[in-house]
């Protein structure tokens, strides 16, 4: 399914071939082709289609040799976050226009019982939280996903995301977490993760230390591989359960034009914003988090990319809502609706985020960011019951400072 974009262009070429002859149509042309290239916008994955109940957690990347991966949670019975689920994938190598079929990609080691004890619920198998990187120096694809909320997987595509390797454990590069986070949930992203240009792969993480299957408290952090992919080391926790800090969780990284990495925190404080610290290397001497006032949290995973050639600049994506009485007064650490999907601009290595444009204003969630190499930027996103990827230039966003 695709959104028709064309029916104004279509119609003004109509007009000008009835009233003004050949050439105001060749001149039309320029003008309707380049509104129809603004954005262009389809579906990905829909619920019911392929005997999969909901597709949720988009992930999005463009391999080394421009190929779209695009990826997801497959929830085969139910929307819980805990059943049987898989992770599909479809490619495209035209920028997002035709598709792959979907491709179960993970999980294809043997099944793994749940962990709740109960004989019905552990009978399904729920693989979550997939993240992919590109490998800039290898050309492989680094692939990594939790089962059950417990163990971590790698998988690896060394021809575009066409095959996969068989999976192999990493859990062990969670056990360093334990003296400071005696977790019993963990989970990697959601989304991408980053390869920083030393060649270190980064992926955000998040911990979860209550009872089994809680996903409250938690704390976030990163592991990443100096070996492309070969070995993976816990790095810092860099937020914490303490003070305002309250449940940190899905987290979304980038590294900036200046070397430093920026993460972006998830969380359900009161302050009811994101929670943003920097790093010079993606593992260690983070600063201290700070809520950014201009990044709302409606309590859902956002996405941040750095735009290529622009140095300090960075896109942001995300539900702009807040939670609000009938007065209209925030109800500090509520939980805002999931819509107005809002693509943002920091020209200033995310202190400042100026300028924002609403991509989809109904119901939209979770969402990824990533960029083609002719410089226009990737959303794939949760809208309702679907998977939208949107398509467009920088322009699209920068052309009116839009503050809502």
């Amino acid at each position: 399914m695709q959104i028709p974009l064309l029916q104004r262009p279509v119609m003004l070429l109509l007009s000008l071939l009835l009233t003004t002859g050949p050439q105001a149509v060749a001149q039309s042309a320029t003008v309707a082709k380049s509104a129809a290239d603004e954005l262009f916008s389809t579906t990905v994955f829909a619920a019911g289609q392929h005997d999969v109940s909901l597709y949720r957690i988009p992930g999005i990347a463009v391999t080394t040799r421009g190929t779209l991966l695009a990826w997801c949670e497959a929830r085969r019975r139910s929307k819980s976050d805990w059943g049987e689920i898989e992770v599909h994938q479809r490619r495209s190598t035209d920028d997002g226009r035709p598709w792959t079929e979907p491709q179960h990609i993970a999980h294809h080691g043997p099944r793994i019982a749940g962990t709740s004890g109960n004989a019905t619920a552990d009978a399904e198998q729920t693989v979550n939280n997939p993240v992919a990187i590109i490998d800039r120096e290898t050309q492989a694809i680094e692939f990594l996903y939790c089962v059950n909320y417990s163990r971590c997987f790698t998988i690896r595509s060394t021809d575009d995301g066409v095959t996969w390797s068989a999976p192999r454990e990493i859990t062990s590069a969670f056990a360093a977490f334990r003296s400071e986070c005696d977790w019993k949930v963990l989970a990697t992203g959601p989304g991408h993760g980053i390869q920083l240009r030393s060649g270190r792969l980064v992926v955000p993480v998040w911990l979860a230390y209550g009872g089994v299957r809680d996903h409250h408290p938690s704390v976030s952090a990163t592991i990443f591989s100096d070996d492309h992919g070969q070995t993976w080391q816990a790095g810092a926790i860099v937020v914490p359960d303490s003070g305002d800090f309250e449940d940190p969780n899905e987290t979304i990284l980038t590294e900036l034009s200046d070397g430093r990495v920026l993460l972006i925190s998830r969380n359900e404080s009161k302050a009811s914003r994101k929670l943003v610290s920097y790093s010079p290397d993606g593992a260690s001497a983070w600063t201290t988090p700070q809520f950014h006032p201009e990044l709302w949290e409606p309590i859902c995973m956002a996405s941040v990319a750095s735009v290529p050639d622009k140095p300090g600049w960075v896109v942001y994506s995300n539900p702009y809502t807040l939670a609000r009485d009938k007065q209209g007064q925030e109800i500090p650490g509520g939980r805002g609706k999931r819509e107005n999907l809002t693509i943002r601009l920091s020209r200033d290595f995310g202190r400042t985020w100026p300028v924002q444009r609403t991509l989809e204003p109904g119901k939209s969630a979770y969402s990824d960011l990533a960029f083609l190499p002719d410089g226009r930027l990737l959303c794939f996103y949760e809208a309702d019951s679907r998977l939208q990827l949107a398509v467009f230039p920088l322009e699209w966003l920068t052309g009116e400072d839009q503050q809502q």
